[in-house]
């Protein structure tokens, strides 16, 4: 088989023969170069030995500079007795929704090629219970099951959870956690994790989570290019101060020539200094290139086997060929040169293999090459000789370093490749004309589409989805991105399941108008999860259209009780009311029970927001009524907790802790972390209502310490801003300023913007405490800016009054007394527009605070009156309140 001369003019100039295509595997060289990066990698580790603490390293460079080898060299010149157990993951590029840690669970139990599904199960059972020793090994085989693709029986605890898809994912989380730390217990960990810069944003965040919340001696190593920083631009800060930077630049001149010596050893006679130069003038110090030019040089026929192929080669060097040979000078020329040597059975194969992605399957191959030749008459499964000559050609690329053989395949009986380097896959994928990949595309998907577990996991599911719109199938494709959008949601990989959700609607337009209105309801969902309001309106308003043209009233009612939420999330109470009412009526029409009990006790909510404490009550209590009828558990302790709260602002405090320990008693038995929080939380806030801080502040601890073993940000920055305001109860200023700071960062990293409010306003009041003036300031204001672009109005109605508070006690200087009084106004007139009647009290008294003690307002007749009558008007609707909730 003879090759061509290339398609590039600034290609290999030569014809090169059949005979030197086949080559022996490279020589792989010592590491060299890096003894300082290896130095400082060994002191870290060192480190973690010695304080049983995780570090984190972060390794950068760009492709081929060594960051795989600098790690594996770490842990083979670690002493025996000191080496950890080594798990790896890495990312691929369009992998599927935590692919990271996938690869990275694959590793670590060891599920190599061949390992049928059964025994793959029992083997992690076996490593889950050998480490972990107690009773919960199933339910941790359950989550970690769910990250590397294997079913574990679910126990009523997992069936529970499954229902609320964010608990779910939190507790999964927490479950990795707590593996890693036990496994770290008995034998130190290294978690590798290679090409960050290709890792989805779901495994993303939670390898943060696990840098920020890991304890014990536990190493984390992350390899990427530097795309990975200027994507996320605070990565070194995550679990800052113990995360080091490792920068990887081109090795010294002379480590490069000890390098491809070390390469170049199978010379006869050893490698001439032309042929160092040569290799030397392209690579500029990069070990990858390095390693990449000896490739050249087989394929050029400058470098020739002396016999056949053994893992101890011998090389002769053809110096009459390297002088004919126009070597590259740029990494574009290095991946032209070696594409030109191809020949045309080669690049057709390359080409059909760019055509699947970064990974291929031979299945697919022989499917894509068989698209243009007739069927036999008869089919012969013994004699298929096409499927041969395609083994036999991958087999020779394979030796030559294009692409990769994997031990294992995503889809049984199938043998799966990777290409070796993804800027040759993306140069050829350049090549093919528009209306071959089409065709190729949809040649793909049919293979796809008949692959068994292509259906039910999202990364192969998007894959078809991807081939489908690309073969020009736009509502295949649509359908198929929306089941992806599922298949993700129901892994809590948020970001990637709006990608495609969004994908798949975009797709879609006005072919399916029932897939339309379902897509619509989840994607909503998740955007609401993902903080993302004006979208989630935009797509339940949508939905509700839809609704009404196909007369779907139980479709309708969950859309007006969506878009009700969100308009009462924000502030606008009247909006809300209309549409929760408009979905309470729906539900009832089409007999939903579980939808028109969530109605009475969203309309309960929004009452209790409004201070219509009696209303909300009894349509809190209609729905716990319904709730407890159908028997559902999580819902029933919702229902109380919101009693609760109600009971506690009505005045009635013994009621309140009724409802919350009762709701407290239901999570805790049905082991509800997120709601146990929610409970601590609010009875914690009771205590301070009764003036005691100290109990307060032993049950915003305990909430904390769940919290944070779950690891949800926003709960753990919510309870660090109430313990807080325990804290400043307390007269403990400067211990408030750091929790409130550390809730500040949390709330920042993630983007909630109004718990970073809450902890903004916190601040204000403890540096108010301390009479920083300046720093008070600016924390109050920055909160109030931040709940105007929230759209809450009920938090900026009380971020206002702080605001009047400090600007009173002179935060701005003197001459600001009318501004005071202004946001004072400001606060009262919010309250009374969104009718929470307690509220205007509380704005009521802090005015009248204020101009009491304002020696600016001490003889000022006038709104010393009206001072005097605001106070006596919030006494009396306290005392209203009183009277209410005991009667």
């Amino acid at each position: 088989m003879a090759r061509g001369t290339g398609g590039d003019s600034r290609g290999l100039s030569v014809e090169v023969e059949p005979s030197l295509a086949t080559v022996a595997p490279l020589v792989r060289a010592p590491v060299i170069g890096r003894d300082g990066e290896l130095a400082l990698l060994k002191q870290i580790y060192d480190s973690v030995l010695a304080r049983g603490e995780m570090r984190v390293a972060t390794v950068v460079g760009p492709a081929g500079i060594g960051k795989t080898r600098l790690a594996e060299q770490l842990v083979l010149e670690l002493p025996a007795t000191r080496r950890p157990r080594v798990y790896r993951g890495a990312a691929r590029a369009q992998g599927l929704a935590y692919g990271l840690f996938d690869s990275l669970l694959r590793s670590a139990f060891d599920l190599g090629e061949g390992l049928s599904h059964e025994a793959s199960v029992i083997r992690v059972r076996d490593q889950v219970a050998s480490i972990l020793d107690d009773r919960r090994v199933g339910d941790v085989c359950y989550f970690l099951g769910g990250l590397c693709g294997l079913s574990f029986t679910d126990s009523p605890f997992t069936r529970a959870v499954m229902d609320d898809p964010l608990q779910a994912r939190l507790i999964r989380r927490a479950v990795l956690r707590s593996f890693f730390e036990a496994g770290a217990r008995k034998t130190p960990l290294c978690l590798v994790f290679d090409d960050l810069q290709d890792a989805d944003e779901d495994s993303l965040d939670l390898l943060v989570y696990l840098m920020q919340e890991l304890n014990g001696p536990i190493f984390v190593v992350c390899l990427a290019r530097p795309d990975l920083l200027s994507r996320h631009e605070r990565w070194l800060e995550v679990s800052a101060p113990r995360h080091d930077l490792i920068e990887l630049g081109p090795v010294s001149s002379l480590d490069a020539r000890a390098i491809m010596q070390s390469l170049l050893t199978p010379c006869e006679n050893g490698p001439p200094d032309r042929l160092l130069e040569a290799g030397l003038g392209m690579a500029g110090g990069n070990p990858g290139l390095l390693a990449h030019m000896v490739r050249i040089f087989h394929d050029c026929g400058v470098l020739r086997e002396t016999g056949e192929p053994t893992s101890s080669p011998s090389w002769t060097v053809d110096l009459d060929r390297l002088n004919h040979a126009r070597l590259p000078t740029t990494m574009e020329d290095a991946v032209s040169a070696r594409l030109g040597v191809l020949s045309a059975v080669e690049r057709r194969l390359l080409e059909h293999a760019a055509a699947m992605g970064s990974v291929f399957w031979l299945g697919g191959l022989v499917a894509l090459a068989r698209m243009d030749r007739e069927a036999p008459d008869l089919w012969d499964p013994k004699a298929e000789n096409d499927v041969l000559e395609i083994e036999r050609a991958l087999g020779e690329l394979v030796q030559r370093d294009y692409v990769l053989r994997l031990p294992d395949s995503a889809f049984p009986g199938e043998i799966e490749y990777v290409f070796k380097h993804n800027l040759e896959r993306e140069r050829i994928a350049q090549m093919i004309s528009p209306a071959a990949s089409r065709r190729r595309h949809q040649t793909i998907a049919d293979w796809l589409a008949q692959k068994d577990n292509v259906r039910s996991q999202e990364e192969y599911s998007a894959m078809l989805a991807r081939h489908l719109e690309l073969a020009g199938c736009c509502t295949r494709a649509a359908f198929t991105y929306i089941d992806s959008g599922g298949l993700a949601r129901a892994q809590y990989a948020q970001k990637r399941a709006n990608d495609h959700y969004r994908r798949g609607l975009e797709l879609l337009g006005e072919d399916d108008a029932r897939r339309r209105l379902d897509a619509l309801h989840d994607h909503g969902d998740v955007l609401v999860q993902l903080g993302r309001t004006d979208e989630a309106l935009a797509a339940f308003r949508e939905m509700l259209a839809l609704a009404y043209r196909l007369g779907l009233k139980g479709k309708g009612g969950a859309a007006h009780n969506r878009i009700g939420r969100l308009h009462r999330d924000t502030g606008s109470l009247d909006v809300s009311r209309r549409q929760l009412e408009r979905g309470l009526e729906l539900f009832e029409a089409v007999g939903d029970r579980r939808g028109v009990a969530a109605s009475h006790d969203d309309i309960g909510r929004l009452l209790w927001m409004r201070g219509e404490y009696e209303a909300a009550l009894e349509q809190m209590r209609t729905a716990l009524d319904m709730r407890k009828e159908l028997g559902d558990g999580r819902s029933i302790a919702l229902s109380l907790n919101n009693i609760g709260l109600v009971w506690r602002d009505h005045g009635q405090q013994a009621k309140a802790r009724e409802a919350l320990e009762a709701s407290l008693a239901i999570r805790r038995e049905r082991n509800d972390p997120l709601g146990i929080v929610e409970s601590l939380n609010a009875l914690g806030d009771l205590a301070l209502d009764q003036g005691d801080a100290e109990k307060a502040l032993k049950l915003f601890y305990e909430a904390h310490a769940i919290a944070r073993d779950v690891g949800e940000h926003n709960r753990i920055a919510l309870v660090l801003t109430n313990i807080g305001e325990a804290l400043l109860r307390l007269r403990r200023a400067e211990e408030a300023i750091k929790v409130l700071t550390e809730a500040e960062g949390l709330c920042d990293e993630t983007g909630d913007r109004l718990h970073l409010a809450e902890a903004k306003q916190g601040l204000a009041k403890a540096y108010l405490e301390q009479k920083d003036l300046k720093r008070a300031r600016e924390s109050i204001k920055r909160a109030v800016d931040l709940l105007g672009q929230v759209r809450s109005k009920p938090h900026l109605a009380v971020a206002l009054r702080t605001l009047g508070e400090v600007t009173g006690a002179g935060a701005w200087g003197g001459g600001h007394e009318v501004k005071a009084v202004d946001y004072f106004m400001r606060s009262i007139a919010i309250c009374k527009e969104i009718g929470n009647e307690l509220e205007v009290a509380k704005s009521y008294r802090a005015f009248s605070s204020y101009v009491f003690s304002s020696p600016h307002y001490r003889h000022n007749a006038d709104i010393q009156r009206e001072a005097h009558k605001l106070e006596s008007m919030a006494e009396e609707i306290f005392e209203r309140h009183r009277l209410g909730a005991a009667s």
